[in-house]
């Protein structure tokens, strides 16, 4: 069953001051859509405008939204994972044209179901510019405009519960198990895209507390400086990757 939208609700919520300054650029981060369920697809192009995002397209089909990206080349691709016309992984495979065809587009994958398959097919060996949220994440505005901001700069960002479903899995022990408790927690607000400016905010300590821990999260996993890639997207694949 697909989340329900309130489309009143969101309306009240687009006037209100959680939205202003969502989206710090001197132009709009320009988004096209590609959601199946057109109540579902109101909701989120209203949210997204209401946002300060400029939506310049929007898709019902895997094959639309391809061709719709290659048209419009946004900045950022909104991708429901299962589309017509086989209402599989359609939207996955989309997704992964659009990376190939629109280079510089970030991809933002909304999952109905909680399953980090996608998520590591997604993110794979190119995790910059991705991003995999559950469609929940919808309702909670400033956490999907930091989303799709994040995409469109280059970064990434893993669901939280994800995070949490793949280190509940663990069980044979690994660099993983050497974090401590608040590293772990860094590690999560990490795979939200956030700064560590942001985390020091989230977990109300200083942000040179999150520096240390950073530090240590990267001296545990065996992230070097001399590591290819970005030091804290691999941070967070390491919990995808098995």
């Amino acid at each position: 069953m697909e989340p329900h939208i309130d489309l009143a609700k969101f309306g009240e919520i687009s006037q209100g001051r959680v939205l202003w300054n969502v989206v710090e650029t001197h132009s709009p981060i320009r988004v096209v859509v590609g959601e199946d369920q057109p109540l579902f697809r109101e909701g989120l192009v209203h949210v997204l405008r209401g946002a300060g995002f400029e939506v310049v397209a929007s898709a019902g089909d895997a094959p639309e939204l391809v061709r719709k990206a290659r048209a419009y080349t946004p900045d950022v691709a909104i991708v429901d994972i299962h589309m017509p016309p086989r209402f599989e992984d359609d939207g996955l495979v989309a997704a992964k044209e659009i990376r190939a065809s629109v280079p510089t587009a970030g991809i933002l994958v909304l999952s109905q179901f909680l399953d980090d398959r996608y998520a590591v097919d997604l993110l794979g060996d190119r995790p910059e510019g991705a991003g995999y949220l559950l469609k929940d994440r919808v309702a909670d505005v400033a956490m999907l405009a930091d989303a799709v901001t994040t995409v469109a700069r280059g970064g990434s960002v893993v669901d939280p519960q994800v995070v949490g479903l793949l280190v509940g899995r663990r069980r044979k022990r690994e660099p993983l198990d050497d974090l401590t408790r608040r590293e772990r927690d860094v590690l999560v607000l990490m795979a939200q895209g956030k700064t560590n400016h942001g985390i020091a905010e989230s977990l109300v300590v200083t942000v040179s507390a999150v520096e240390r821990h950073v530090t240590g999260i990267f001296v545990k996993l065996g992230l070097g400086e001399d590591c290819d890639g970005h030091r804290r997207v691999l941070a967070v694949l390491s919990y995808l990757r098995r």
